[in-house]
């Protein structure tokens, strides 16, 4: 039998890309929906996650936490999806590129600006993103090289920094470039992003009317 896949996530959460990661990956999966008034911060999710933070998935014995690395390590785990360069190969270098960019610079970067925080210029040098527009213009020019972030093939890195633009335009930390809009709208009509988000929606309104 093979390793059970387990989402813990909740529908109004970061958990939406891990659901559509493994929506592409067409593997089972079984949701555990974690809620933020009182089993994110209890003992049992805790010890799967102790930042009590969601997506966390569990695959089998193994447990990855923080959404860019579910979706690494889900396209490695089922290679036979093609969401990854193979090992070695150097459109590797992309994809790890702007993965990480996405995590690191892009997410601090929007989030600064929701919350309100600009970065003084003379301490630009000691922040890893400099400035919200020398990340908007990075972003900017490696969608605009082609359809996808590596090479001509839809990879993980899509889901990835395509949620983050997609749920900044929607929010409001991103401005609405046309290069963003024109990418979004491209990958988001894929029928596995489609599937999840409807996953998702009817999840967040059983929980509504629930609660």
């Amino acid at each position: 039998m093979a390793d059970e896949l387990v989402l813990y996530t909740n529908p109004m959460s970061r958990g939406r890309v891990a659901r559509w990661m493994l929506e592409e990956i067409g593997q089972p999966y079984r949701v555990e929906v974690v809620d933020y008034a009182s089993s994110m911060k209890g003992p049992a999710y805790l010890a799967i996650n102790p930042m009590g933070k969601v997506p966390a998935l569990r695959h089998g014995d193994a447990v990855v936490t923080e959404t860019a690395a579910i979706c690494a390590y889900l396209a490695d785990a089922f290679p036979q999806a093609g969401l990854a360069p193979p090992s070695g190969d150097r459109l590797r270098a992309p994809y790890y590129r702007w993965l990480f960019f996405a995590a690191g610079p892009v997410e601090a970067a929007v989030s600064n600006k929701t919350l309100g925080f600009v970065v003084p210029q003379e301490r630009e040098r000691m922040i890893g993103y400099g400035n919200f527009g020398q990340v908007m213009k990075a972003l900017e020019g490696a969608l605009s090289r082609g359809h996808y972030l590596v090479g001509d093939s839809f990879t993980a890195a899509d889901v990835y920094v395509g949620s983050q633009i997609g749920f900044g335009m929607m929010f409001g930390g991103i401005e609405k470039r046309p290069v963003f809009e024109q990418y979004w709208q491209r990958i988001s009509s894929r029928p596995a992003a489609i599937r999840a988000k409807e996953l998702d929606d009817a999840l967040g309104t059983r929980q509504q009317a629930a609660g």
